[in-house]
C-alpha cells in the first residue's frame, strides 16, 4: 500500500512539474495523427486522377504520410523537453529506413484488387466490398448476405471488379421482325441512347445490325455511361425502347413455327404429314 502511494505522489509530481508539457505533447500527437490520415487520404485522390499506377500510388503516398508522422513525433517528443538534434537523428534514420523497405518491398506485396465500396464478383459471390483486414474481406451480396471471405482466396482466384474503370459500356440488344423498317429501327434506337443526359457523348453512341436469326434482325445499341449510374441507366435504357418502339409501331420478333398441311388430311390424321420443306406445293399457315 505505501508503495502505491508513493507511486501515486511521484505522479503527481510529474504532472505538477510537466503537465502543462505533456499536456499540450498528447494535443500535438493526436491533432497531427488525424492531419496525417487526412493529408494522406487526399494524397491518393489526388494520385489516383494522375495515374492509374495502385503500386505508384500506395508507395508515394505512404512515404509522405511516414515524414508527416515524423515530424508529428518529433514536434510532440520536443515539447516534452527532448532534444531536437539526437532526437530528429534517430527519427530521420527510422523513416529512411521505413521508406527504403516500402520502396523496395510494397511492389512484391500483393495487394486485393478493389476497395470498400467496389462492386465484385469473386468465385460464386457478387456483392459490394464492406471492409478489408489482413486476414479477409466482408463481402455483402445484393440479397443481403453477409460473407467473410479469406483473401488468400480471392488472390488465388478470378475477380470481376466492376467499379475499376470510371465507364462502362451499356448493351441494348433487340430483335424485330424481317418485315419491319430495319433503318426507322436503328435510327429510332440511336436517338433513344443519345437523348438520355446519363449517355456519354464520347465515344458516341452506335447501334448495329448484330445476327440475321430466324425469327427477326437482331440489333443491338451500344453506349457509354459512368460506373455508377450503369445498372439504373442500363434498366431505363431498356425500358424507353420496349414504348418508343410500341409507339413507332416498330413490332418485335418473336418465335415463328411454319405448319404445312397437305391436301384434305386432318391434323389428327396418322398420314398428315407436317414439315418445313417439300417439292409438293403446300398451303401455307403462319402461327
Amino acid at each position: 500500500m505505501t508503495e502505491q502511494v508513493s507511486k501515486l505522489q511521484e505522479l503527481g509530481k510529474l504532472m505538477q512539474n510537466h503537465g502543462p508539457e505533456l499536456i499540450i505533447a498528447l494535443i500535438v500527437l493526436v491533432v497531427g495523427l488525424f492531419l496525417t490520415k487526412w493529408a494522406v487520404k487526399n494524397l491518393k485522390t489526388l494520385l489516383a486522377k494522375v495515374t492509374k499506377n495502385a503500386a505508384t500510388i500506395s508507395i508515394i503516398s505512404n512515404s509522405i504520410g511516414i515524414i508527416f508522422l515524423a515530424i508529428v513525433i518529433i514536434t510532440a517528443a520536443m515539447e516534452v523537453g527532448a532534444k531536437p538534434g539526437p532526437l530528429i537523428a534517430f527519427i530521420m534514420i527510422i523513416v529512411l529506413g521505413a521508406i527504403g523497405v516500402i520502396v523496395i518491398f510494397r511492389p512484391l506485396i500483393p495487394t486485393l484488387p478493389f476497395k470498400v465500396g467496389h462492386t465484385v464478383k469473386t468465385g460464386d459471390l457478387l456483392g459490394k466490398v464492406e471492409a478489408t483486414t489482413l486476414l479477409n474481406t466482408r463481402l455483402r451480396t445484393f440479397d443481403g448476405k453477409t460473407f467473410f471471405v479469406p483473401n488468400r482466396k480471392i488472390l488465388d482466384d478470378i475477380v470481376i471488379n466492376y467499379q475499376f474503370t470510371e465507364t462502362r459500356r451499356i448493351k441494348v440488344d433487340v430483335s424485330i421482325r424481317y418485315d419491319q423498317d430495319l433503318a426507322k429501327a436503328k435510327q429510332v434506337l440511336e436517338a433513344i441512347m443519345t437523348a438520355d443526359p446519363r449517355v456519354l457523348p464520347k465515344p458516341a453512341p452506335q447501334v448495329y445490325v448484330l445476327k440475321l436469326s430466324p425469327n427477326g434482325v437482331d440489333i443491338g445499341g451500344r453506349c457509354w455511361v459512368n460506373n455508377a449510374k450503369y445498372w439504373v441507366a442500363k434498366c431505363e435504357l431498356m425500358e424507353k425502347t420496349k414504348f418508343r418502339f410500341d409507339n413507332e409501331k416498330i413490332l418485335f420478333a418473336y418465335p415463328q413455327l411454319n405448319i404445312y398441311h397437305y391436301g384434305n388430311h386432318k391434323i389428327g390424321d396418322v398420314s398428315a404429314r407436317i414439315t418445313k420443306n417439300d417439292s409438293t406445293e403446300p398451303e401455307e399457315k403462319e402461327e
